[in-house]
């Protein structure tokens, strides 16, 4: 005991969760194929990434008995691209996925080797949570949790078909997911939910130079035609396609690193996850990031090499904010382009170039590297790549992510044109809570947009549909100074526990009592109101604004000016606020955005009342005579919402569109009142 008593608790803990994870890989590893008896589930999972665990997890959260199949229990959790978590938009996203019992946010807290907040120089609303990760760590910590998840059993194994019945003959084109079969042939696993979580392995090709070969990532096996055939000629579903690609990884010994810009992190790291006060990587143990840039060098062999480079010369979409080296250099020719090298771990050797995803031969990867300082004598470990695959037009889903013309079956993460590991773990939590739902008879649950992020991504998806992969950023949000990265436990946790059933007592009872000791610090205070002549002798301190105020300030008033701290409150009114020093940060910031989210608040119940209202399918924007853009007019011309609705106007500014809505349902009162009028005068 005493030798344990000196083992560190994050210690002790992988021990433990390394030994868990042997014995229980062991035992499901060999549960694959004809071995595998149990025959019916609640819910299926079919993949095993970022959507795909925190759907399993969150089905098997609900009561669900859940069935998570996927190529290699090894790779579960493993970060196939960056190594990273977190950002402007997505570190939100995280915080929400955490609020609701999600697995990444803790994945990062104990992952994590460089943190840092960014945009810092903004206000919190958008501040973005932003951590570089141990792969291994992640891994092992996302394995962990899911194989000791009560009610989850995970399988090894790829699925050729999706079974599905037609319940209705009377409804053509409308079906029912029935369960799974797997590759091997071996007997169906039957399920009333199925929730597809294929990533870039639905009829994906990884593209090298002039080398194409049918796969979703390198190192693992193909992926199965069977599961895209039946989307598109079963259940008739509108299929696109899309790339993405990952940078060649680099032997950090071989990187002059004293001609990279040093990049720190954080003194103090920031957690993900409001479970957690601290992350298990300690400040100094922290490791730092560099930045380089491109040079002419780079531009010309990216120039001579673009008749050897399939990838780029296909049709299918990349994404806009995370472009491959070549596209950057042929769309923005004679820029320098800024490369970050980043740590993939610890104990990791290699270095992974952030800003150079490539497609090219091997050869000329390396080539391109060596002209770019700090990395002149690099050597490459294993070379980039690109990946092509398809997924459905989001379109085609409910805000439950259910498929409309399929019960029981959901969709999450890159088969629904999203990019990103926070983007994927958003919508597989929201489609495994649904599907877990729907397989215990209850009713689905939707998100607003006016409520948290994932309501925006999940708004934005299936109300407008994407063109190229999909990236969450706070602009997205209208309502981003409400949806902050700080309050996220409080707008979310109680409605996972009370109404979605997704999050556990333990993590309702710290959000119930954050939530009152919140709301206890906020009265007190307010209970707090002097003079501004008060005010100057207690703070003992020059502060302008108090002089040039007559009335009295509350000390939640005072709170609202960047120059007053919650701790020079504290200090002048120990008695009543010393108590509340754990909460400092969350009640300045509650303080200062307090007028924009009552002024917001106001808003959002305006929209929630108005948004249900009816508009006639035969409307004619084209002439309607309010003020539209043409571009918004053929866009509304084109979509025809059927009610004033914010998720099926146009990816142009929501709240303006919005409220014109509005004035084409009132317009439409006046007309018809006019009509009836006239009627009533001629009689």
């Amino acid at each position: 005991h005493s030798d344990m008593r000196a083992v560190g608790k994050w210690t002790w803990l992988t021990l433990k969760l390394h030994l868990l994870r042997h014995n229980v890989l062991s035992f499901v590893s060999s549960r694959t194929g004809s071995d595998f008896t149990r025959r019916q589930y609640d819910v299926i999972v079919v993949g095993g990434g970022h959507a795909g665990t925190e759907a399993a997890a969150a089905a098997a959260r609900l009561g669900a008995e859940t069935l998570l199949i996927t190529q290699k229990i090894m790779t579960i959790g493993a970060l196939s691209c960056n190594p990273s978590l977190g950002g402007v938009g997505k570190g939100q996203l995280v915080r929400e996925v955490d609020a609701l019992d999600g697995l990444c946010g803790r994945a990062g807290d104990a992952a994590g080797v460089h943190f840092s907040i960014l945009n810092r120089s903004k206000g919190p609303a958008v501040w973005g949570p932003r951590a570089q990760l141990d792969r291994e760590r992640y891994r092992q910590f996302i394995q962990s949790e899911l194989l000791s998840t009560p009610r989850l059993t995970v399988l090894e194994g790829s699925v050729d078909e999706l079974l599905v019945s037609q319940p209705n003959p009377e409804e053509p084109g409308h079906h029912r997911v029935t369960g799974i079969r797997l590759v091997d042939g071996s007997h169906p696993i039957l399920s009333s939910s199925v929730v597809l979580t294929t990533g870039t392995f639905l009829s994906g090709s990884l593209f090298m130079g002039q080398t194409t070969s049918p796969g979703g990532r390198m190192g693992d096996a193909q992926s199965c035609a069977g599961l895209s055939y039946t989307l598109k000629e079963t259940l008739g579903l509108r299929v696109g396609r899309l790339r993405t690609g990952t940078p060649p990884r680099i032997v950090k010994e071989s990187v002059d690193l004293s001609l990279a810009q040093l990049q720190a992190p954080d003194k103090q790291p920031t957690p993900f996850s409001f479970l957690n006060t601290h992350t298990r990587c300690k400040p100094e143990e922290q490791l730092p990031c560099y930045l380089t840039h491109t040079t002419p060098g780079v531009e010309r062999v990216v120039r001579e090499s673009v008749h050897l480079n399939c990838h780029i010369q296909q049709d299918a979409k990349g994404p806009r904010y995370c472009p491959s080296i070549e596209s950057r250099v042929l769309r923005f020719p004679g820029r320098r382009h800024q490369v970050w090298l980043e740590p993939e771990g610890l104990t990791s050797d290699l270095l992974y170039p952030q800003g150079l995803s490539m497609t090219m031969p091997p050869e000329l990867q390396l080539r391109l590297l060596r002209e770019i300082p700090a990395l002149h004598r690099a050597e490459i470990r294993t070379p980039g790549y690109g990946v092509q695959y398809d997924f459905v037009c989001p379109t085609q889903l409910t805000p439950s992510l259910q498929v409309k013309s399929t019960q029981g079956l959901f969709l999450a993460g890159q088969i629904n044109g999203t990019t990103g590991y926070e983007e994927a773990a958003a919508q597989g939590l929201w489609a495994g809570v649904n599907a877990g739902r729907t397989a215990l008879s209850l009713p689905p649950m939707a998100l607003s947009r006016t409520q948290s992020y994932i309501g925006v991504l999940i708004d934005d998806l299936v109300g407008r549909g994407v063109t190229e992969p999909y990236r969450m950023f706070t602009s997205r949000a209208e309502f981003r100074t409400y949806l902050r990265p700080d309050n996220a436990d409080l707008r979310l946790t109680p409605r996972g526990f009370e109404e979605v059933g997704c999050v556990t007592l333990r993590r309702y009872k710290k959000a119930v009592s954050v939530r009152d000791g919140l709301q206890e610090a906020l009265m007190a205070l307010q209970s707090v109101a002097l003079s501004s002549t008060r005010w100057r002798e207690k703070l003992v301190c020059s502060l302008t604004l108090l002089y040039h105020v007559s009335f009295s300030l509350s000390g939640l008033d005072l709170l609202q000016y960047k120059d007053v701290s919650f701790e020079m409150l504290a200090s002048a009114f120990p008695e009543c606020l010393s108590q509340y020093f754990e909460y400092s940060q969350r009640l300045k910031i509650e303080a200062v955005y307090r007028p924009h989210c009552e002024k917001q608040s106001r808003e959002m119940e305006r929209i929630r009342s108005e948004e249900s209202l009816s508009l006639p399918s035969d409307m004619d924007y084209l002439s309607l005579p309010v003020s539209l853009s043409q571009e918004v007019r053929e866009i509304l011309d084109r979509v025809r919402p059927n009610t004033v609705s914010l998720s099926k106007t146009t990816t142009n500014h929501i709240s303006t569109v919005y409220a014109i809505l509005v004035k084409c349902y009132k317009y439409l009162q006046i007309m018809c009142l006019i009509d009836k009028l006239g009627y009533f005068l001629c009689q």
